[in-house]
This record gives structure tokens, C-alpha cells and sequence, in this order.
């Protein structure tokens, strides 16, 4: 977890529609009487992606007041000070602080008696029996859950730490964290209405994975979030050069992770392996501290973390599509930057080189395939400089264009996209730039037939 030794082991949970927390008031801490939960329905696991097959999934369906399903699932109990980060709370294997609601959802609560702020706090945190969620040498994994935060805010939230997240399969066995490999899916603290996602690599203090503070993506916002349910979801994948640990909040990329950022030793170790997958609501620690600290006089009982589902998915080497058509294919732009920056650097299978247009709208890429193909999948790995508004087209003589995919709410990273289409050209044309830059393009992939 960002900011954090790695041993804990986090639970996402889910609430009912209309969930009561359990009241238990203090002088000290104030507490929630009723709590509403938006409504959900009782969500099966959604069909994989294009490409995916689903590996695992619960989807908390076990009877209103019941603890997690032991095949699935063990308890991480014991006080906070025994995970390395700080924390206050005593995790518990207590219906009042992990149960599910019969409606489909698994909560974790964290509940204070007492007077005062900073003791008397119990929670719940689990963690997942298997430990074979990975990706294989090139293949494709994908973690995702949908998950309401604690109903919290700045000014009754402080201290509150909720996290899905998991670690490295080789940590049970006795590697060390962090070298063994900690990939944070979703924290947010204090009910500041953030997500953050990091890998936490290397060794600590220090080493190049800057530990235990891990590479990461900072802080984004996450609107909604406290009262409502939000996909978060991970993907690391294997299948691209360098190898990719790929962030989502609702299906938006909004943090991409490349294993050139470190050496291919250190990324070998935290990344090429299974991982076991961690739900926890904490109270208190090292990251709440560091946005101002908590709990305090506040702070509210009873604020949980509601989780609908959980799922892995994996795409096999090869899976999605296959070779890549747009590899060392002819390709011509709009315009370059400058003469490093040629088109033909975002089809030459290079991650470390790119195009870049020049700083105007509108700008093209197109790329000769040699002949016609049917198209199912484009993704493009954006430099900083990324389109906001563009089209993925195709041609059968690169005049005349058809849409086959259109988005004006483009936010970089890598944009891994399933589409149909046919042509031999292949064209993005970007409308409207995210930046004061013009387009940059590490790669431009194409699978078809």
C-alpha cells in the first residue's frame, strides 16, 4: 500500500442497500446510526473483455450476517502494530466487522468504543487462500472489484484507510517485502474521495523503487466515490515490450507503469509472478498521517467499505488478436516534431522510441499493412502528450476513411481497444490534444486477420 510496509493484507467489502451500522458512540469519536448504501443489484461477475477468460470470482452471495467463505478466504487478524504501518485498529474475524448482507455484497466495518480517538478501533481485513493469480510469460492478467469507499468525508474520515490490493505469492514463502512485490489496486485516506495505485519493488529503505513510499500514481480524484460503487482494476501485462502494469478507475487508464522504469532484476522479482489478493479497512498509520493523520475527536464509528464482486481474468500468450500486423509496416504522418520523432517510431516494436506531431490539431498516423485485414484490436501506448479527441479509421486505399472507433474523452496511458473493422490502412486521426503538445505515440499496435 502506498506509503506503507507491505504485510498487510487488505478486504474490500461490500454493503447492503440499506445497511445499519452498528452504533457504538462515544464521548470521544462520534458515531454513524443508519447508513444508506446506493443500491446494487446482486451483480454476477461481468463477461471478460475481449480476449479474457475469467479465472476466479466471488461474488458474496452468502447469507445476511455470515462471515466470509473460508475456501475463499482467510482472516488477517490481530492489531494494527503488528503489520509494520502504523495502524491502530485490531482486525477481527467478528461478524459486526466482516459479514455479508445477504444481498449480495461483503462489508468491512470499523467500529470505536471507548473515549478515547485513538484506541478502542476494531476492523476487518482477508485475504485470499490461493496465490496463482499472475500472468504468464506472455500473457495478460486482470484484477478488478467494484467497491463503494467509506461514506466519509475530510471532516469525519480522518483515519480511515480502506485498500484492495494484493502481493506477491512469494512473500509466504518467505521473500522479503518489498522485494517479493505489493501491486495497490485502490487506497484512499482521511475520506478525501482519491484513489491511488503504486507498486511497491526493490528493497527498503530507498533502493530504486523509492520504498516504502513505491512508484506510483499520486493521488486522482475519485468523484462519487464515498457514496456510490466504482470499478478499480488492475492489468498486468505481459504480452508487450517492456512489460506493463496498467491502472483503471471505471475503465479509464489513468496510470501506466512500464518495467524500464526499473532494472529487469528488480521488476523480475515484484512482477513476474502469481499474487494472492487483499481486501482491509484500516484505521490510522503511516499514509493517513502523512494527509494530516487521524483518527481524531471526529472521526465517526461504524464507516464501512461495501464490495459487490471481485474477479481475475486472464488472456493467454497470444491471446487477443495475436501478431502484431502494424510492426515494421510502412508508416507516414501528418506531420513530426522534429527528425527523432519520426512516424515510423510508433510501429517499429520499440517502447523507448516515438512519433510526435507538431504542436496544432488536427494530426494523423497511418499505417500501411500490406493488404487487407479484418481488424479486432488497436492499442496505442501514449506518451505524455495524448489525444483527448480522436478516431481509429480504416481504409481499403488510404483516401477514402471509415470510423471504427471515436472518443472524446481520451486520458493517455494505453488505450487497449476492441474493435471491428477492415481495411490495408489503418489511420488515428486525433481532433483535439490533452495538452499544449501535439500527439506522441510510443507504439501504435494492430491485431487482425
Amino acid at each position: 500500500m502506498g506509503g506503507s510496509a507491505g504485510k498487510r493484507l487488505l478486504l474490500r467489502l461490500k454493503a447492503s442497500g440499506s445497511a445499519m451500522a452498528l452504533v457504538l458512540g462515544t464521548a470521544g469519536v462520534a458515531a454513524i446510526g443508519a447508513v444508506t448504501v446506493p443500491g446494487t443489484a446482486n451483480a454476477a461477475a461481468p463477461a471478460p473483455p475481449p480476449g479474457f477468460t475469467l479465472t476466479w470470482s466471488d461474488e458474496f452471495n452468502g447469507a445476511a450476517g455470515t462471515g466470509v467463505n473460508t475456501g475463499n478466504w482467510k482472516y488477517d487478524t490481530g492489531p494494527g502494530s503488528n503489520f509494520g504501518t502504523g495502524e491502530i485498529e485490531t482486525m477481527t474475524n467478528s461478524t459486526a466487522n466482516v459479514f455479508q448482507d445477504g444481498a449480495g455484497h461483503l462489508v468491512l466495518r470499523a467500529l470505536h468504543s471507548g473515549t478515547a480517538p485513538r484506541s478502542g478501533w476494531t476492523s476487518g481485513r482477508i485475504e485470499t487462500q490461493a496465490a496463482t493469480f499472475g500472468a504468464p510469460a506472455g500473457g495478460v492478467v486482470r484484477m478488478e472489484s467494484v467497491i463503494q469507499q467509506p461514506n466519509v468525508t475530510t471532516a469525519n474520515g480522518a483515519g480511515y484507510w480502506p485498500a484492495f490490493w494484493m502481493l506477491g505469492a512469494d512473500l509466504r514463502a518467505g521473500v522479503p517485502w518489498p522485494t517479493s512485490g505489493e501491486i495497490d489496486i485502490l487506497e484512499d485516506i482521511n475520506g478525501r474521495s482519491s484513489v491511488f495505485g503504486t507498486l511497491h519493488c526493490g528493497t527498503n529503505p530507498g533502493g530504486v523503487c523509492n520504498e516504502s513510499t513505491g512508484i506510483g500514481s499520486g493521488e486522482r480524484a475519485c468523484p462519487g466515490c464515498q457514496t456510490g460503487y466504482h470499478n478499480y482494476a488492475v492489468e498486468i501485462d505481459r504480452s508487450t515490450s517492456p512489460e506493463q502494469i496498467r491502472w483503471y478507475l471505471d475503465g479509464n487508464n489513468y496510470f501506466t507503469l512500464p518495467a524500464n522504469r526499473v532494472d529487469a532484476a528488480t521488476w523480475t522479482k515484484a512482477v513476474d509472478h502469481p499474487f494472492f489478493i487483499i481486501y482491509d479497512l484500516a484505521m490510522g498509520g503511516g499514509f493517513p498521517d502523512a494527509f494530516g493523520g487521524g483518527p481524531n475527536a471526529s472521526t465517526i464509528s461504524g464507516g464501512q467499505m461495501n464490495i459487490d464482486y471481485v474477479a481475475v481474468y486472464n488472456k493467454a500468450p497470444g491471446g487477443g488478436g495475436g501478431t502484431n500486423i502494424a510492426q515494421g509496416k510502412p508508416t507516414t504522418a501528418s506531420s513530426t516534431e522534429n527528425a527523432g520523432t519520426g512516424a515510423a517510431n510508433a510501429t517499429d516494436g520499440n517502447a523507448g522510441t516515438r512519433w510526435s506531431s507538431a504542436f496544432s490539431d488536427p494530426q494523423w498516423i497511418r499505417v500501411d499493412l500490406g493488404r487487407s485485414y479484418n481488424i479486432n484490436h488497436v492499442k496505442l501506448t501514449w506518451e505524455a502528450a495524448y489525444g483527448k479527441a480522436y478516431q481509429i479509421q480504416t481504409s481499403p486505399d488510404g483516401n477514402t476513411w471509415t470510423n471504427i472507433y471515436s472518443t472524446t474523452t481520451g486520458d493517455g496511458g494505453t488505450d487497449d481497444l476492441a474493435v471491428t473493422g477492415t481495411g490495408r490502412y489503418l489511420r488515428v486521426n486525433g481532433t483535439q490534444r490533452a495538452t499544449q503538445y501535439g500527439y506522441s505515440l510510443w507504439e501504435l499496435a494492430v491485431n487482425g486477420s
